[in-house]
């Protein structure tokens, strides 16, 4: 679904383009303006291929009015050498011309992306969770891909078609302003159907897309390794097969109608290109049977004609071009100019040798930001540093999103959290998140080696600190059993181990970090008896004089923890020890007898 929609995304309809404002055009020339040296590269060789393109036409003139007339053999073989030595240093200076016009396309947007995917990681946690899916992708490889394409092929087409333009007026006049005004004439007979037409086919290359997008969707899905599953699972293949159908028939039928506008397009030119000599030479006929034209002008200027029509129906659509390239750096700007959500203050203090007191002061939070809905009402709580703090109660407490805060993943609404008595808006993001660590359920992975994955979370690590880290997270035997041990590719997310396979290696990649302060964000809540056992002494290496908070859906694997804070509605209601909770008869007490009905403890949260 991401792909179907950063496809849809790096389409820039005509119909809903931007106003060209000065500003962004200043803007866009900082991108460019490193590479001018390149740039006045590319304009002396469009120039020159042009001025060489144009010599063959005046060479046949000079063949036809004097070398063969003459019997000049010697004139004659120059001018044929010519006509071959003017269009082959021509075509050498255009191949120069792409690739430097390549370089600085391909310069931009690596300048581009760089800036754009770090401006993107600055963005909070909230953003991610609130736009939609591909749209970071999008920004980072459509819109910048659809950059590229401006500045190494629509800007120097757009030059380019100009320049022979105006040399070939030029030549055309000089060869004879009366054949000329006949050519330039005819110049409306091209450019009215071509806009016509090109409407035509950039409306039909739009849907296009949009279809294109949506097939690629309906691939992206059911390809995946999930979606695969859901398909066997529910035996849905011939369903999919003929949605699948359905959209590419659609495809299939838009391709054809594009390629029958092409060939009507084409026809239509042909006729125009071939209406063109034909006046010139009746005009010009006439005028040499009168004495007052010779015969290698007309033929001189008819070679000329061709690379007269084609740049003009070229730039008949250059405002819609133009304005296109313009609107996708309209929207890439409209990124960067973001304000990030989470950032460090002018004054920002880094955290150093950090003792892990995690402090919340009245909290309130609400992820629109104003207070209402607040997901946390006025929570206090105070963890001192090295103890370990188990926060429980239903779904939808707020358990996550007070640890969230920790990690200033969000900031509060109202009141601070602070580590070490420093409020967290006052310290650099870098040194607060460098002495944290999480262990989530969803344990994410990357498509890379054991080893590679572990060393995220300290790529300096040696192989001997990353062995250590996995015995202790209880992992090492397993990885060491594997045909290709701590080599071994883990898949698409890691699908290629179980559930406590990947826990144990966040586990593992957590006690590598070695944070000051740790998260364990429903750690063991979908594992089976045999690997909660494991992770649990997994645990004991992990929570040691760390501070810890355990944010724990089986309430019997928190029995040990220095305090238990029970969570309703995004308050605090309770708080104290697993025997003084169970004593009150409050919720607490009532969330544990129904799982205790429910099912046995199978560990416990080591002390």
């Amino acid at each position: 679904m991401d792909a179907l929609v950063s496809m849809k995304k790096s389409v820039i309809d005509a119909r809903d383009l931007p106003e060209v404002e000065r500003a962004t055009l200043r803007r866009i020339s900082t991108y460019l303006r490193p590479y001018r040296r390149l740039a006045a590269l590319v304009a002396v060789c469009i120039v020159g291929a042009a001025m060489l393109n144009s010599l063959p036409p005046l060479f046949v003139r000079h063949i036809v009015d004097h070398a063969i007339p003459e019997r000049n053999l010697r004139l004659l073989y120059i001018l044929c050498a010519g006509m071959v030595a003017g269009p082959l240093c021509a075509g050498l200076l255009a191949v120069a011309q792409k690739y430097f016009a390549a370089m600085i396309g391909e310069r931009v947007m690596y300048d581009l992306r760089v800036e754009l995917f770090e401006h993107l990681q600055k963005q909070s946690l909230g953003w991610f969770s609130s736009a939609r899916p591909g749209e970071a992708l999008s920004r980072v490889l459509n819109d910048v891909q659809g950059v590229g394409n401006v500045v190494s092929s629509t800007l120097v087409s757009i030059v380019q078609n100009v320049v022979v333009l105006a040399t070939t007026t030029t030549l055309i006049v000089y060869l004879d302003w009366r054949l000329a005004l006949v050519a330039l004439g005819v110049l409306p007979a091209f450019i009215l159907p071509t806009r016509r037409v090109g409407r035509r086919r950039k409306g039909l290359k739009r849907e296009m897309q949009k279809r294109m997008a949506e097939m690629t969707g309906i691939l992206m899905e059911t390809l995946s390794v999930s979606g695969a599953l859901l398909l066997k699972v529910f035996g849905t293949e011939k369903l999919e097969a003929e949605r699948l159908r359905g959209k590419a028939g659609e495809v299939m039928d838009l391709s054809l109608q594009q390629t029958l506008v092409g060939r009507w397009f084409n026809m239509l030119m042909g006729l125009f290109e071939t209406l063109g000599p034909a006046m010139v030479f009746g005009v010009g006929g006439w005028l040499i049977i009168h004495g007052e034209l010779q015969l290698g002008t007309i033929v001189a200027f008819v070679t000329l004609l061709k690379r007269l029509y084609s740049p003009a129906s070229d730039l008949a659509n250059v405002h819609i071009d133009v304005v296109t390239s313009y609107a996708y750096f309209d929207r890439i700007f409209a990124v960067l100019d973001m304000e990030p959500a989470i950032s460090d203050a002018p004054d920002a203090l880094a955290l150093a040798a950090p003792r892990g007191e995690v402090h919340f002061d009245h909290v309130t939070f609400s992820y629109g930001g104003d207070g209402t809905e607040a997901v946390l009402s006025d929570v206090d709580l105070h963890v001192p540093a090295g103890t370990c703090v188990a926060l429980v109660g239903p779904s939808g407490a707020g358990k996550s999103t007070l640890a969230a805060l920790v990690s200033r993943l969000y900031d509060p609404t109202r009141g601070t959290v602070s580590v070490d008595g420093h409020d967290l808006r006052a310290l650099e993001v870098r040194s607060l998140r460098a002495c944290i660590g999480v262990v989530s359920q969803d344990t994410y992975l990357f498509n890379a080696t054991i080893l590679e994955n572990l060393r995220y979370a300290r790529p300096e690590a040696t192989l001997a600190d990353v062995e250590r880290a996995a015995q202790q997270a209880q992992i090492h035997d397993f990885i060491a059993g594997l045909p290709d041990g701590y080599e071994t590719k883990v898949g698409d997310r890691g699908y290629r181990l179980s559930g406590g396979e990947r826990q144990r290696l966040a586990i593992a990649r957590a006690i590598l970090k070695n944070p000051r302060i740790l998260i364990l964000d429903e750690a063991t809540s979908a594992l089976d008896s045999r690997n909660e056992a494991l992770i649990q002494a997994a645990f004991e290496p992990l929570l040691e004089g760390r501070t810890s908070l355990v944010i724990a859906h089986r309430l019997s694997t928190i029995r040990q923890a220095d305090m238990i804070v029970v969570m309703d509605h995004g308050k605090i209601v309770e708080r104290g020890g697993h025997e003084a909770l169970l004593a009150s008869g409050g919720l607490y007490a009532r969330l544990y007898r129904e799982q205790f009905r429910a099912a046995p403890a199978v560990a416990e949260l080591p002390a």
